[in-house]
């Protein structure tokens, strides 16, 4: 068994906005950064699933254009409902404190918590591992913290310290004896992503 595990080439969106499943494109930067990420992932693909955000399922048609893109709603980011395409500084302090304070339990309102992203990205994870073919996965960082938080046992809290993550992202996962094990084959840095408020 083989996964590869994709995260999306930088979104188009300024710095402090928060986004989870809002549809924003991709930087024109895009074609740079894909052919990249195609230097890392196999010749010989058995089956490629994809968030069916535009910022992932582009570059999964891409980069995998002969291939049929499995498009799963469980592979989305993190629903951020009311504050979605809002500035992170206009979300009042009161509001977005005790999400900031506990973003694994509480949810975002109108939208969900880190657990509830973890609870439908694992479920579905479970489902493509069971392929014996090589498996490519397009997300995002939410996505992807929650597999590798899933596999290594780490608590949530912990999946932002534990994995970084950057746009454009390549992460192999293997099962070695029974247990998965993962390896970052490419993490290109980008400019420092904001996603929380500026006092904070």
């Amino acid at each position: 068994m083989e996964i590869y595990l994709v995260r999306h080439t930088a979104p188009d969106i300024a710095k402090g906005i928060c986004y989870g499943q809002a549809d924003i494109d991709v930087k024109e930067t895009f074609l740079a950064e894909a052919e990249i990420i195609s230097r890392y992932l196999p010749r010989t693909i058995g089956a490629v699933y994809s968030s069916p955000l535009q910022r992932c399922k582009k570059l999964a048609g891409h980069l995998f254009g002969s291939h049929t893109i499995h498009l799963h709603d469980d592979l989305k980011e993190i629903n951020c409902g009311q504050w979605e395409l809002k500035a992170w500084d206009d979300i009042p302090k009161e509001v977005i404190d005790p999400w900031m304070n506990d973003f694994v339990t509480v949810r975002i309102p109108g939208g969900e918590s880190y657990e509830d992203l973890y609870q439908r990205v694992t479920n579905v994870f479970v489902q493509i591992r069971q392929q014996a073919v090589p498996v490519v996965i397009v997300a995002h960082g939410g996505v992807i913290r929650s597999i590798l938080s899933y596999i290594t046992n780490t608590p949530l809290q912990d999946s932002f310290t534990a994995f970084s993550l950057h746009y454009g992202c390549v992460i192999k996962i293997i099962n070695i004896n029974g247990a998965l094990q993962h390896q970052v084959l490419s993490n290109i840095v980008h400019e420092k992503e904001t996603h929380k408020p500026s006092y904070l």
